[in-house]
């Protein structure tokens, strides 16, 4: 998983654009999350369910305001991955997943996670935790030497 301004899959391939980050705003700002999943060799041709969301420092849900009210900031999908012609049994599924969010508001000088489950399983590995800036705080480039 990587946080990024954006992302998107062609050919199988994750292509990104600004990723690496960990703090943003505090003004609301795109971002996307990038996946990358190796499906184990026994689970392919199988359905799995995928459920990404976004929670607070309290693992609270963070809710936006919809067409019919407060809802939680997630995406649920279901995937497939099936077996390539000639892959070595055993071998893992490469699965490439772009997910791109419009400007998000949240608080200022916040913690937040996205956490990734599939098919209800979860993983340390599978967190992304990142902070807003305070108010009044401009990001700087990074110096070197």
């Amino acid at each position: 998983m990587l946080l990024a301004d954006s992302a998107q899959v062609a050919d199988g391939k994750l292509f990104v654009l600004g990723g690496g980050w960990s703090q943003t705003g505090p003004e609301p700002a795109p971002s996307a999350v990038a996946l990358y999943v190796k499906v184990p060799w026994d689970q392919a041709n199988r359905r799995h369910t995928l459920v990404l969301k976004l929670v607070d420092s309290d693992g609270d849900a963070v809710l936006v305001q919809g067409p019919e009210g407060e809802a939680p900031i997630q995406v649920q999908s279901e995937f497939e991955v099936g077996r390539p012609p000639g892959m070595h049994q055993g071998t893992p599924i490469d699965m490439a997943l772009a997910l791109n969010f419009g400007p998000i508001s949240l608080a200022p000088d916040g913690r937040y996670e996205w956490r990734l489950t599939i098919d209800d399983r979860s993983d340390e590995d599978w967190r992304l935790a990142f902070s807003t800036r305070p108010m009044g705080m401009t990001p700087r480039p990074p110096t070197i030497g």
